[in-house]
């Protein structure tokens, strides 16, 4: 049974987890190493049985605890070439270093996986689609805007990780200056809690069974108003929570599972 779990989640740092029970593979290191293995050692996983580190980009919150892990016990690390080239994670050997391209697929172990490009304000920056045999999940933060080519790519999937980073009038009157407020508000900013839950209802009509509303804004956002926004436009189109889908949010600073996927 595959397993897609949620590390942290949060401006403050994201990680995520991909296991099939034979392949065990990391999305983003935003934390410390120690933290990591605590995290790891509560699910039954030790971290040298991860078989690679696959980046979203380059931003701290995303790499903290990157160099760190893939140093210490050789974990390959896959990115796009900007992103290898812009982020900063202290001396990496190339031998373990591996270039990913947005829409060409590839193989680690027993899992798949798709890298499609993100418009966000980084390098080369990506989300992935992973393939566990006929089941599809796909982690989709970091989004300025979502438009057709992203949910083409995610579409289909069992279970997604979406950002629903900030509600709009929180930031509008929220203490962030001007111009921060407008990076996050732009294009390759981030995804409110409005264009978050317009994403989960096209996702729920195309199969998608569970979300995990992700990468919230510590101070622009609180877990109870992302979840209702989402919860409204559902319910609004006729989904029934529960059985059509799930919703829940990731925790900020520990482990959130989906439900059981067979």
């Amino acid at each position: 049974m595959a397993e897609f779990i949620s590390l942290i989640s949060g401006s403050s740092g994201n990680s995520s987890l991909i296991s099939d029970g034979k392949t065990n593979i990391l999305i983003d290191c935003g934390m410390s190493g120690k933290r990591l293995t605590e995290l790891l050692s509560s699910i039954g996983i030790a971290p040298n049985r991860i078989d690679a580190l696959l980046i979203t980009h380059e931003h701290i919150d995303h790499v903290r605890g990157a160099g760190i892990i893939a140093r210490r016990y050789g974990i390959p690390i896959y990115a796009t070439q900007g992103t290898h080239s812009a982020m900063e994670i202290g001396n990496v050997s190339d031998d373990i270093r591996h270039t990913v391209s947005a829409d060409k697929s590839f193989e680690i172990g027993t899992i798949g996986i798709c890298p499609f490009s993100i418009p966000h304000d980084a390098a080369e920056p990506v989300g992935y689609s992973l393939f566990c045999g006929n089941t599809k999940f796909s982690l989709a933060t970091d989004i300025g805007k979502m438009d057709e080519y992203i949910m083409g790519a995610i579409r289909g999937s069992e279970a997604v990780i979406l950002e629903s980073n900030h509600d709009v009038e929180m930031l509008k009157l929220g203490s962030y200056p001007f111009p921060l407020k407008q990076r996050i508000l732009s294009d390759y900013g981030h995804l409110s809690n409005e264009r978050a839950s317009e994403a989960a209802l096209e996702l729920v009509k195309s199969g998608t069974r569970q979300l995990m509303l992700g990468h919230l804004s510590k101070e622009n956002n609180r877990p109870e108003i992302a979840l209702l926004e989402t919860y409204n436009t559902l319910t609004q189109a006729g989904v029934e929570i529960g059985s059509d889908a799930t919703i829940r949010v990731a925790d900020r600073y520990g482990i959130t599972r989906f439900g059981e996927i067979t």
